[in-house]
């Protein structure tokens, strides 16, 4: 759910440019246009690329790749930007996604019709729950070997869990470390500084529930 180990260049918030221009993908073929998302609702504030540059402490520059869909942010940057905007993180998920108009739309959600948000080091979250008027989110998290929050803690309202379907995960809660294996689950407060990182060397797989979803 964010940057890989490696540092992220000065002032980039952890930014990633993609080549040619990439786009993250939503479902099997759908985009998500986090880029697009970010400007609709910085101009909808009457906000400037300055403006929300101080919001979010990322640089102008950085702030109109993304906008432009030519860089993926690492989670931290996204949550600064979501704070910044003042939205909820989970808001990037409302996408372009397909309009359905079942019974089973506040109930179910099929495997090809999850949403996702890809992240700096292609981190992949994708949204379990129907939809987010409810107060709980539950996503599925794949985190490539290396990637994770970096050193970046973050807090914010709420409580979290999890379980570990493959591979390994460090957490930190607050000064406690600790190194999870398949199989083991976690709980703590969101309101502690938490960060993660998958130490590999293969790709971790998660569980993750937040209430309410702010996440």
């Amino acid at each position: 759910m964010a940057a890989p180990r490696a540092a992220p260049a000065a002032g980039n918030g952890g930014v990633h440019v993609l080549r040619g221009g990439k786009r993250p993908l939503a479902g099997n073929d759908r985009s998500v246009f986090i880029g697009s998302r970010i400007r609709e609702m910085r101009k909808a504030q009457s906000l400037t690329l300055q403006q929300l540059a101080d919001r979010s402490n990322l640089s102008p520059g950085h702030l109109s790749q993304l906008e432009r869909d030519q860089a993926s942010p690492s989670i931290t940057a996204l949550a600064a930007i979501a704070e910044g905007l003042k939205v909820n993180l989970h808001w990037f998920f409302a996408s372009e996604s397909l309009v359905r108009e079942d019974s089973e739309i506040n109930y179910v959600v099929r495997k090809h019709e999850r949403r996702r948000l890809v992240y700096h080091g292609d981190i992949i979250d994708e949204l379990l729950s129907p939809n987010l008027a409810r107060k709980i989110e539950f996503l599925h998290c794949i985190m490539p070997p290396g990637t994770g929050t970096d050193d970046d803690a973050y807090s914010h309202n709420g409580e979290e869990a999890g379980y570990v379907l493959e591979g390994k995960l460090e957490l930190w809660v607050g000064a406690r470390h600790f190194l999870l294996n398949e199989g083991d689950s976690f709980a703590y407060s969101s309101d502690e500084p938490h960060r993660y990182r998958n130490p590999g060397p293969g790709q971790t797989i998660i569980l993750w529930v937040i209430t309410p979803p702010t996440y």
